[in-house]
């Protein structure tokens, strides 16, 4: 015996209904003609209004999607700044000459506005990233790494990630930075050439965390001011950031 989907059985109802009601029309009213040209006006307009439900059902059902999905994203990344992001970008930042200059522009966050994110992200664009690993304590970065290895491997496995690819890279100079730093450890006399090389994973990872984090700052701004308020308070750019409300 063939089972019925819910799609199916719920057309023979409402083409039933629809024959019903026709028929009931027919019986009382005895008007052939006018019911069958009501019937063929109404199957004509049928393609016109079956395009402009599709298209305005999936266009609503298309941005409410986009919409969870992006909270699910934005919950996963400032799980990421919580556990990991935000103590890296301290850890990296000791090997920026200019973080002075980055400080002074990102400190001031709790009073944008839609205009300040976007000169923002100009100026971020063309700052120019240095993360010199003679100036970083390279085997606290690594015991940090490691320590939160498990944690970004179970964010890797998070499918809803597989469609932030900005986030999806940084994750991945992430770990390659790691790997780097396991294969160096117990290795104490290394060339200038080598400090060269891992000062340039250093930079990737600065650089793509340092946008991923204004990225989530504007989007908790538009979104979640709560939220956004807590970050401004323990922004990592600020050193004279406290989570105390004054």
């Amino acid at each position: 015996m063939v089972r019925l989907s819910w799609e199916a059985k719920l057309a023979i109802v409402l083409v039933a209904m629809s024959i019903s009601i026709y028929g009931c029309k027919f019986l009382v009213l005895k008007n052939p003609n006018d019911t069958a040209n009501y019937i063929f006006n109404a199957l004509g307009f049928l393609p016109i209004n079956v395009l402009l439900v599709t298209i305005v059902l999936n266009k609503l059902l298309a941005i409410r999607s986009r919409r969870e999905r992006m909270q699910k994203i934005t919950m996963v990344i400032g799980t990421f700044f919580a556990e990991v992001g935000n103590d890296l970008l301290k850890m990296l930042a000791a090997g920026d000459p200019d973080i002075s200059r980055l400080r002074e522009n990102l400190s001031a966050g709790k009073d944008w506005d839609t205009d300040a994110f976007v000169r923002m992200r100009k100026q971020l664009a063309a700052y120019p990233y240095t993360a010199d690993t003679s100036e970083i304590d390279i085997q606290a970065l690594f015991l940090f790494l490691s320590s939160r290895r498990d944690f970004l491997l179970r964010l890797l496995e998070n499918p809803v990630l597989l469609e932030h690819e900005s986030f999806t890279d940084l994750l991945r100079a992430v770990f390659h930075l790691t790997e780097e730093l396991r294969h160096r450890q117990g290795i104490s006399d290394r060339p200038a050439s080598d400090y060269t090389h891992l000062s340039g994973d250093t930079k990737r990872v600065y650089e793509r965390l340092v946008l991923q984090w204004l990225e989530y700052m504007e989007y908790l701004n538009a979104s979640y001011p709560y939220l956004y308020s807590l970050e401004m308070r323990t922004n990592p750019f600020d050193a004279g950031a406290s989570p105390v409300v004054h």
